[in-house]
């Protein structure tokens, strides 16, 4: 206990801070003992400074815990006031940062303690009786202000520009801090040199920031995204007077990482990485900052047909948190260019881990990453179009595709597979995604799945094919989006390769077996998703299509079953005791898998016992998207949603809300067993003639059932006439052929594009804190505290 008055253990009493009888605020030798100190790291100050006793504080001495955080702040201010020139002032400030890192989240846990931060101390004035404008600041405001001033302190976090530039103390205010940005990138040309004491310091600040918040996490989860976090609005406002050079501080040391060390190979193996730890809290404070529920707003991202740069006058005035408006009026080609090369690098890396085993250091922050493009996709329309304008996309998709193949069997990671499929919905909205899809793929990254020669298009069919397979039970409430993502680039892909045309026609059979699509009241939308799929593939991109038509053909007797599915109750019946008594959630038989690719681990699930973090649910596809139709000319149109049109159950995507969430995680995992129940969340529901009837009449075969009724008998006839049972031939022969004139009328494509709405910005929130609850081990800053944004669960 005695660790609490001195860091280096001499005996004085913690009792005379636990007594009820308070400390003086002006006792400064008392004070003093708690910073003085010089041999200390923030590991120490945690090991010194149990969560028990912290907590006996703060129930029997207020008063007490009250003044240690009170003369904290003013030492951080005072620090930020003089310019921290000598090491001892430099020490103070430090160890302030980590007594408050260490004390701040079990003021959070405590209600009736939340507010404590954001009232003005009574009585605690700096002496003089001239600063009451002064005393008047929240105690907060003073900390993030003092925090906001030392990330940009000479000598202390940031190269000094001329030895005597910070001569006296006003000084410290009057720099312009835009010329200290700590890397070279958006908005600033100059690479500082790297210094690791500097970076070591603002990485212990970024930390502090970070605790400060985190007082998110001592909320529960509520629809309401727009309870804002007051510590991220005052430091993203325009009290901030370093709000620009610190967010393009941040956003530049991010993108200007790599881990590789300067491109030489191994590299990382001679030299220790001081950047790391700072690029992951740079990271993790700049994705807080950014937590903005963009749907309530109107959102300052530009068209990108717009004439005329990001950063004019025109545009709306934009939202009051700084960051996100900065985030959206980059515009320079060459802006975004450095940052899809920079996060496309990091995004990499692990994927260069497997070819090239210990070239590179490993980076374990690509969740943070792939929150981060989410972020800027979302608040940055030309950002969205600069990346979907050149290959470069597919940079972005393999990585996501990897990470996603990955983690399908880890329950642990179902967050990841969720941010994973949202980026790529978010893309999939874009015409220019589905073209990109069509250039070869090349890479050989090692996957786990089945050897293939193609495109991206076709790496994206077999590794979601793979997710549905062979994922586990949880990532049911997917399917929904993944197959929407394939319905989306459907229309553009040229020519699939015959695994992916083969996967996609497993998938429909294992969808429309009769128990599987009466075991669940919202299961027959996957098999419209498909043969919407099977449709615009038919209809637009007939040449260049022959694996997927012969698919189709071999695979005829699917579509007659589904065009003669028995609606009669005693069938219905039967359909549903077919129902194996533990049903996989697809038959893994008949899918020809092949060969993996060489090199590949299968994908494993977590090791018991691994912590995670439960999520909030995400609203269903009709929530998440919006439809929108292609024009002649390429243009999209919304589409109002067609009220008269259909009746609930029968539009087969109108009902997705109407029996469960689309994805319950965690606390919910009944919910996440929705598919594959024989009866909806509440248990009452059952399958009638009429709910049959009422979808099985709309699902769109025609176009299908056309061109079987035209190529079969042609194609039989060439068997019998040669006598074939080669393939070949018949590939060859409907490479040639040619329906044009035979098929209905082609319909309009319909695109479901992301919006954006206040369920996914509330998933957003609990998935980024529980990342960084998760992330933040040494210290571990939130461990056993009273956290309520998410339940930590063991696997």
């Amino acid at each position: 206990a005695a660790g609490w008055i001195s860091w280096n253990g001499s005996c004085t009493s913690i009792t005379t801070f636990v007594s009820p009888q308070p400390v003086e605020a002006t006792d400064d030798a008392f004070w003093d003992q708690f910073w003085a100190d010089t041999a200390t790291s923030v590991q120490d100050v945690f090991a010194l400074v149990p969560a028990a006793e912290i907590r006996a504080v703060r129930e029997e001495s207020p008063s007490n815990l009250a003044t240690l955080c009170y003369k904290a702040v003013e030492k951080l201010v005072q620090g930020a006031e003089s310019g921290c020139h000598t090491e001892k002032e430099r020490q103070i400030v430090l160890n302030c940062c980590r007594l408050l890192t260490r004390i701040l989240p079990y003021i959070f846990e405590d209600p009736d303690w939340r507010g404590f931060f954001w009232s003005t101390v009574p009585g605690a004035g700096r002496g003089g009786g001239d600063e009451d404008d002064e005393n008047a600041r929240p105690l907060a405001e003073s900390l993030l202000l003092a925090v906001t001033d030392l990330l940009f302190c000479p000598d202390f976090t940031v190269q000094s520009h001329r030895r005597s530039m910070v001569d006296t103390a006003e000084d410290t205010h009057s720099i312009d801090s835009c010329e200290y940005i700590w890397e070279a990138g958006v908005g600033f040309a100059h690479s500082p040199q790297p210094n690791y004491i500097h970076d070591l310091n603002r990485t212990e600040l970024l930390k502090l920031l970070l605790t400060c918040f985190s007082e998110a996490m001592y909320l529960s989860p509520s629809s309401d995204s727009s309870n804002t976090n007051p510590w991220v609005q005052f430091f993203c406002s325009t009290e901030n007077r370093h709000a620009l050079p610190l967010f393009t501080s941040l956003l530049n040391v991010v993108c200007a990482y790599d881990p590789v060390g300067y491109g030489i190979p191994y590299n990382h193996l001679l030299f220790s990485d001081y950047r790391e730890p700072l690029v992951e809290e740079a990271a993790q404070v700049l994705i807080v900052t950014l937590d903005y529920d963009s749907s309530t707003s109107s959102s300052p991202t530009v068209d990108g047909t717009t004439t005329g740069t990001a950063m004019d006058d025109v545009d709306p005035p934009g939202p009051d948190n700084l960051f996100v408006n900065y985030l959206s009026r980059i515009h320079r080609e060459e802006d975004f260019q450095f940052i899809l090369k920079g996060v496309a690098r990091l995004l990499s890396n692990p994927l260069v881990q497997t070819y090239l085993p210990n070239s590179a250091k490993k980076i374990q922050f690509h969740q943070e990453l792939l929150v981060l493009f989410w972020k800027l996709c979302d608040f940055n329309k030309k950002f969205l179009f600069f990346v979907l304008k050149s290959s470069d996309v597919l940079d972005i998709l393999v990585p996501i595709l990897y990470f996603l193949n990955d983690a399908r069997a880890d329950q642990s990671r179902v967050g990841l597979m969720h941010i994973g499929v949202f980026i790529l919905l978010l893309l999939s909205g874009e015409r220019n995604f589905g073209v990109r899809l069509n250039k070869p793929y090349s890479v050989r990254v090692p996957m786990d799945i089945p050897v293939f020669t193609g495109t991206h298009a076709d790496l994206l069919i077999i590794v979601f094919h793979k997710i549905i397979t062979s994922g586990h039970q949880r990532l049911q409430p997917l399917f929904d989006c993944l197959l929407t993502i394939v319905v989306n680039v459907s229309p553009y892909l040229k020519s699939l390769s015959m695994v992916a045309a083969n996967k996609l026609l497993h998938l429909l059979e294992a969808f429309s077996t009769t128990w599987f699509l009466f075991s669940a009241v919202q299961n027959h939308h996957l098999v419209f998703f498909l043969l919407e799929v099977f449709n615009n593939i038919i209809q637009y991109q007939f040449d260049g299509n022959s694996n997927l038509v012969y698919a189709v053909i071999r695979k005829r007797n699917v579509f007659h079953q589904l065009a003669n599915l028995p609606t009669d109750s005693q069938s219905i019946q039967k359909g549903l005791q077919r129902k194996k008594k533990t049903p996989e959630p697809i038959s893994r038989t008949n899918s020809q898998d092949g060969v993996s690719m060489e090199g590949s681990r299968p994908a494993a699930p977590a090791e018991p016992g691994t912590l995670k973090t439960s999520l909030v649910a995400t609203p269903g596809i009709d929530k998440l998207t919006e439809k929108s139709q292609v024009s002649e000319d390429g243009t999209m149109r919304s589409l109002e949603p067609e009220a008269s049109q259909l009746s609930p159950e029968g539009n087969p995507l109108a009902a997705l809300s109407d029996g469960e969430p689309w994805s319950g995680e965690a606390s919910h995992s009944h919910r996440g067993r929705r598919r594959l129940s024989s009866a909806s969340s509440s248990g009452q529901w059952t399958p009638t003639p009429d709910w049959v009837m009422s979808w099985k009449s709309k699902l769109p075969l025609q176009t299908i059932m056309r061109l079987l009724q035209v190529l079969v008998p042609q194609v039989e006839k060439i068997c019998i006439d040669k006598g074939l049972t080669d393939e070949s031939e018949i590939l060859k022969f409907l490479q040639h052929g040619t329906l044009v004139g035979l098929l209905p009328v082609p319909h309009p494509i319909l695109i479901r594009k992301y919006q954006a709405n206040s369920g996914t910005a509330m998933w957003f929130r609990t998935y980024m804190w529980g990342v960084i609850y998760l992330r933040n081990v040494d210290p571990p800053i939130w461990y056993d505290t009273d956290v309520k944004l998410f339940e930590i669960q063991r696997v």
